[in-house]
């Protein structure tokens, strides 16, 4: 079992509703001023212009934020039978991206986000699988503008509510809420206590949840492959999901052989799980990461490789 320090502690203490020291709260009010001011300035500039400042933005944090950089650099070699100069170009691409994102981000604070393509084999799949009533389980990945994914599913009729995580400031959740709600994406904090309560409603209302499990997070897992190498992954999507036997869709931006980038959605084979097999929820965390996996993989540059996933 890894080990809980005291700083994961306070964390999680504050996303929970705990208090800050004095010391605490001046560090993040004044973190909280100045990326409010930094956001207000970004509201005058032009779209173009917002792109190009956050790529700038990346190419110096790509050269400032070593840490960051070399574990990247750990994780492509890793996963990837790339040389050096392949991974470097990769890791320098996947910064690019994140500055592209960012843009994206900061442009859905003040307009509704671009939908993306969605195929009709996608649209069918997952209206399918809703319309058997009992809910859907729809695990994804912080792969390309995920929060353009979810407002391409909620702008294709998807009923979506999706689990969120606290930031350590809830005045960031505020502000992120807003731009969710703006774009009609419900969420469930996962870290409420009601949590819970509110998952199986949304189950039985036929609700579509999504259940971003890609990156490494604080919550019940199991090891198991993620590209290729073994590593902690949230359990919860894979019980639920068994446990009130809904239908599986995998949904994420995918990057297809002719090049083009559209949202897909892929359901999941569970008809040979047992739901009282104590083994069943890994073997389906295993599938859906498998699904999960594939679908990074075609679009390597657009996925988070500095995350400590592997840690």
């Amino acid at each position: 079992m890894r080990e809980v320090s005291l700083t994961d502690l306070r964390l999680q203490t504050a996303r929970l509703g705990g208090t800050w020291s004095l010391g605490q709260r001046a560090k993040n009010d004044v973190i909280y001023v100045l990326a409010m001011t930094a956001l207000a300035g970004c509201r005058v500039l032009p779209r173009r212009a917002l792109g190009g400042a956050t790529r700038a933005l990346a190419r110096v944090a790509s050269v400032l934020a070593r840490g960051e950089r070399q574990r990247a650099l750990s994780n492509v070699r890793r996963v990837l039978a790339v040389d050096e100069r392949a991974a470097t170009v990769l890791v320098d691409q996947c910064f690019l991206s994140m500055g592209d994102m960012l843009a994206d981000s900061i442009a859905a604070l003040f307009d509704a986000p671009a939908e993306l393509s969605m195929s009709a084999a996608s649209h069918a799949t997952l209206h399918a699988a809703i319309a058997e009533g009992r809910g859907v389980v729809l695990p994804s990945a912080h792969l390309g503008p995920w929060e353009r994914v979810a407002f391409t599913l909620v702008k294709a009729n998807v009923p979506l509510v999706t689990l969120v995580r606290e930031s350590y400031d809830p005045r960031f959740d505020r502000v992120l809420s807003r731009v969710r709600e703006r774009a009609g994406v419900r969420t469930i904090p996962r870290g409420s206590p009601h949590a819970a309560i509110h998952i199986v409603r949304a189950l039985r209302r036929g609700l579509v949840l999504g259940a971003p499990m890609d990156l490494k997070s604080r919550v019940s897992s199991v090891r198991v492959p993620f590209l290729g190498v073994p590593a902690d992954t949230a359990v919860g999507p894979a019980r639920i999901a068994l446990r009130a036997n809904v239908p599986v869709v995998v949904a994420t931006l995918e990057q297809l052989p002719s090049g083009a980038r559209e949202v897909t959605a892929t359901r999941l084979d569970t008809s040979k799980l047992d739901r009282d097999d104590p083994d069943a929820a890994r073997a389906l965390t295993t599938q859906i990461n498998d699904e999960l996996s594939r679908r990074i993989l075609t679009a390597p540059s657009l996925w988070p490789w500095m995350h400590p996933r592997w840690d």
